[in-house]
């Protein structure tokens, strides 16, 4: 009952202290309205006045609406970055469906050559396949292909990415192929060093850039020189770029790679047909067989000369003999 009279109490006085503010607001904005509103000198300077006075106080009042401002203008271009980047993404997008579209009708091409017994340089052939599945262990370091031996892959060809040598196939299923790439620790190839021509072997040790031994002469290189594969043992096709020559924290010369290793998405293997055993001398100018048709070739040649030196002797002497009869028949007369 008093908490009932005691709020009943606090209202009637609040409500005319809340009428006689309000009053007072109204008349001071009637009276700037009016203040403004005047055109006079004296009221201009008064009102220049009121503004030098008032106006550098209130920066504390303006200072939460620059903040505003800046949080909008900072919110707007994260939405333009983020649309920018949702359509480069698309894009992107785009682009793996279009390369892999090229893959796909590169394979189609080839098979629709092989079908047809289209015969190309087998150097300049190759197998695209994509990467389905790596080691993902730090201690074996193989990627797994999409194309195998029913698209006619062998062990030990070389695969490329687009920019430079990847590694080799090392075991060929149906449809799979297992690629052991060059900083593998069981890799090992020939390369050359250019321009030097220095060779040396590259030998995988699960690093990036694997190492070089067994350098023939260390002072004729220099870090940034070009390394290719060299061909010895048939393995690999001479001429693949593999990376640049560089120096690791140890001393010790490596090869940067030329492949992007953190995005193998599409390979290529390269047919590689191994090169013609010679079993003989003759072979070394003539394929096999080929030796005794030449022999014959040559003796009918010869042969033939010797008749056509024959006829052109017995050509010659014929106006001899015929000379001499007639002298013979002049004497008589």
């Amino acid at each position: 009952m008093f908490v009932a009279r005691s709020n009943d109490s606090n209202q009637i006085y609040l409500r005319p202290i809340r009428r006689i503010v309000i009053g007072a607001l109204l008349v001071l904005c009637f009276g700037v309205f009016m203040l403004w509103r005047i055109d006079s000198p004296r009221v201009e300077r008064f009102r220049a006045a009121l503004i030098d006075q008032v106006v550098p106080g209130f920066d504390w009042a303006s200072a939460p609406v620059r903040k505003m401002s800046n949080m909008i203008e900072d919110f707007q271009s994260y939405n333009r970055i983020y649309e920018q980047n949702r359509e480069l993404r698309r894009e992107l997008q785009q682009m793996k469906a279009w390369k892999e579209a090229a893959v796909q009708l590169e394979q189609q091409n080839a098979k629709l050559l092989a079908l047809n017994n289209v015969r190309l340089d087998p150097k300049l052939t190759s197998v695209s396949g994509v990467v389905i599945a790596d080691s993902g262990s730090p201690f074996r370091q193989s990627v797994l292909l999409n194309v195998g031996r029913r698209d006619g892959i062998r062990d030990g060809w070389a695969t490329m990415d687009g920019l430079g040598l990847v590694g080799r196939i090392s075991g060929v299923g149906d449809s799979t192929s297992r690629v052991i790439l060059l900083t593998d620790a069981a890799s090992r190839i020939p390369v050359t060093i250019q321009p030097s021509g220095q060779q040396s072997l590259l030998v995988g040790d699960n690093n990036p850039s694997p190492l070089l031994e067994f350098l023939e002469d260390s002072d004729q290189v220099r870090p940034g020189d070009r390394v290719v594969s060299s061909g010895d043992g048939g393995v690999f096709p001479p001429g693949i770029l593999v990376g640049q020559l560089t120096q690791g924290p140890d001393g010790r010369l490596r090869v940067r790679l030329s492949s992007d290793y953190e995005r193998l998405e599409f390979l290529r293997v390269l047919r590689s047909h191994g090169t013609e055993v010679i079993r003989d001398i003759g072979g070394l100018i003539a394929p096999e067989g080929a030796a005794d048709a030449l022999r014959a070739e040559a003796e009918a040649r010869a042969a033939a000369e010797a008749a056509e030196a024959e006829a052109a002797a017995e050509a010659t002497t014929a106006p001899d003999a015929d000379a001499t009869t007639e002298t013979a028949q002049a004497g008589g007369r």
